[in-house]
């Protein structure tokens, strides 16, 4: 057995070494300090719907699950057969219609011309049977001439404005198509990087069809819960902080974005100030956009971190909660 000097060196150890580490933690900053609050979370990004408009068979998917892409890229095309069948009946259409407006146009020239005949005839008329050179059927058959003439101008120009019609129609129907086509290379909204290809080439989708989902990397924040005494503190703008769990020897700045206006976890309606206490708010701390872009290639989403806010805008952030980003 030890002897009683061994065990009393032992003990004097273990109360030197309990002492130190309360001296350590009296000495150490809290976590969070004084005007702060921390809690857990983790990234998460916006996502966007690579859809169809209509129904259509998919041509080809040009991207792969995790590749990068830029706001404007084609990403999957649909088959365009049948549209590019439909322009070209269309412009044919219009083509037919302009040909047709050029004849209305000549047919009101022609009955222009007849219609001023048949008036000169009726005045050279009216002024023979003044003079009694001439009977008054012939003026009545002047008269109805000319009203033969005018009703025929009348129906070219009807003619005229059925083609131009017609021209109208087929050239809508032509930009239509033309849209359809354009929408049938489906492309990227905004910057950011596939997440998951939903559609296989060769399918037949409905309207609607989900081919792919974009994660928006401009659109980044990490999701964290607080308690009611603290939530209601937050302000939208407030200053934050992140550290992620696989990155810790950095500090990544953020803002607070959003604050539910609902609590989750316990019920809607509570009534004591002990359930109260349990009600937590979900919160928003996005991440500057310019942080961002210049690390698009190591943006996640999912990782588990640490966020801290700032309740009280006279607080000053430590020095170990300085931002630190990689270089």
């Amino acid at each position: 057995m030890p002897s009683r000097k061994v065990l009393a060196g032992l003990a004097a150890g273990a109360l030197a070494i309990a002492a130190a580490l309360i001296w350590f933690v009296l000495r150490a900053p809290s976590d969070p300090p004084e005007g702060f609050a921390r809690t857990n979370g983790r990234i998460e990004a916006e996502r966007v719907d690579i859809a169809t408009k209509f129904p259509g068979r998919l041509k080809s998917v040009l991207v792969k699950e995790g590749d990068l892409v830029k706001a404007g890229q084609v990403l999957a095309q649909l088959d365009t057969a049948e549209l590019e069948a439909q322009l070209k009946e269309a412009e044919a259409s219009k083509v037919q219609a302009e040909q047709q407006l050029a004849q209305a146009v000549a047919l009101v020239a022609q009955r222009d011309s007849e219609l001023r005949l048949a008036t000169l005839q009726l005045e050279r008329s009216l002024s023979l049977v003044s003079k009694g050179v001439t009977s008054q059927e012939i003026v009545d058959q002047r008269e109805s001439a000319k009203r033969t003439a005018e009703a025929a101008v009348n129906s070219a120009n009807a003619e005229v404005a059925v083609a131009k019609a017609a021209i109208e129609a087929a050239a809508a129907r032509i930009n239509r198509l033309a849209v359809d086509i354009d929408d049938s290379s489906l492309k990227a909204p905004r910057n950011g990087r596939v997440e998951y290809r939903l559609a296989l080439p060769g399918e037949v989708l409905a309207a609607g069809g989900r081919v792919l989902t974009v994660l928006d990397l401009t659109d980044v924040y990490m999701t964290v819960f607080f308690p009611t005494n603290e939530a209601g503190r937050l302000r939208i703008g407030s200053e934050a902080r992140v550290i992620f769990d696989a990155a810790p020897q950095y500090v990544v700045p953020a803002t607070v974005t959003f604050v539910a206006s609902e609590a989750q976890f316990t019920p809607k309606y509570v009534e004591t100030k002990i359930e109260r206490e349990k009600l937590m708010f979900r919160v928003k701390l996005s991440l500057p956009a310019e942080i961002l872009a210049a690390h698009e290639n190591v943006v996640k989403t999912g990782v588990p971190g640490v966020g801290y806010v700032k309740l009280s805008e006279d607080a000053v952030w430590p020095k170990r909660l300085s931002v630190t980003l990689p270089q």
